[in-house]
């Protein structure tokens, strides 16, 4: 896996690769609010998942004394209009927040001291790193705390051959420590891992839907899997891997609205890369940016072209 890999990205060890402002609808149905999303530089995630590209955002080596802290307020300086009171901050590193070795424990003080006047604080962790520094962390804030985790899929074979070096029962009682301790949880889940057809893919994201929020998710994010690693373009050449298409994203989408269980967003970040029809495509992407907006599925596209809408899975 790791010889497939281009080139990774250089980066500053005291600068954020990326960061951003954006709306969100509240918990529980309330009003949209500003979320603050920094991309902080770090060590690179020892758990090496089969489809992950973020690695080429990552360093080779743990940060030096501060950096961490000094990334978040270069970010926040840097976004002029920001009301802290009234908005979320995400802080993502392309891996595990309490992996000691990517964010050091030694930072938590200040950071937490940068997050205090945020309403709620994102962090982002595998499974196996969630324990007592969570709850270490969101004593430091005093606010809410809320802790994004990777489920990937149910499907117990793909889930093995994802390296994600998890399993649902681990999940599951990660996701219960987080309960008992007040802690939110956010899931990323894949649209279409490798090894599945169109139809599979879909039929999958649904019952992984189902299985985060019977584990008590508060929030689901569906990601079409993509590539960009070299591991997946060669399950792409061997036929093993294609990406999802926008009908299978859509419909997951509404799948998961339709629950009624807890915020879901579609991730469309890279969504350019999709499979689509020319005719409807734009009209698909505008669609799931409304249903990420405001909950709610609007009705369905309907192109005379590629005859769409229609479900994968044939429901």
């Amino acid at each position: 896996m790791l010889e497939r890999r281009p080139p990774r990205n250089r980066l500053d060890p005291r600068r954020p690769y990326a960061f951003l402002v954006e709306a969100e609808p509240g918990p529980s149905g309330g009003p949209a609010v500003d979320v603050a999303t920094i991309f902080l530089t770090n060590r690179e995630c020892p758990w090496r998942c089969l489809m992950c590209d973020l690695w080429r955002d990552t360093l080779e080596e743990t940060v030096p004394p501060g950096a961490i802290a000094e990334q978040v307020r270069y970010a926040l300086d840097r976004m002029p209009g920001l009301v802290p009171e009234r908005s979320e901050l995400k802080l993502y590193n392309a891996g595990s927040f309490f992996d000691p070795r990517a964010i050091p424990p030694s930072e938590y003080p200040e950071v937490a001291r940068l997050a205090a006047p945020f309403r709620r604080t994102i962090v982002e962790c595998h499974p196996s790193a969630v324990g007592r520094r969570c709850v270490e962390f969101r004593d430091l804030i005093g606010r809410p705390l809320e802790v994004a985790m990777g489920l990937e899929t149910v499907h117990p074979v793909v889930l093995d051959r994802l390296n994600k070096r998890m399993t649902l029962d681990a999940f599951r009682r990660a996701a219960g420590f987080l309960a008992e301790h007040s802690i939110a949880l956010r899931v990323f889940i894949l649209v279409r891992p490798p090894w599945l057809t169109e139809a599979e893919g879909l039929e999958w994201a649904k019952r992984s839907l189902d299985f985060a929020f019977d584990c008590g998710a508060a929030t689901c994010s569906l990601i079409p899997t993509r590539g960009g690693n070299g591991a997946m373009e060669s399950l792409a050449a061997s036929g093993e891997y294609a990406p999802p298409s926008l009908a299978s994203l859509e419909a997951a989408a509404e799948y998961g609205l339709s629950l009624r269980e807890g915020r879901v967003f579609a991730d469309l970040w890279g969504v350019d890369a999709i499979p689509r029809c020319p005719s409807c495509s734009a009209a698909r992407v505008e669609r799931l940016r409304v249903m990420n907006a405001t909950q709610q599925a609007p009705p369905p596209v309907r192109c005379p072209e590629c005859g769409g809408p229609t479900d994968p899975a044939g429901e």
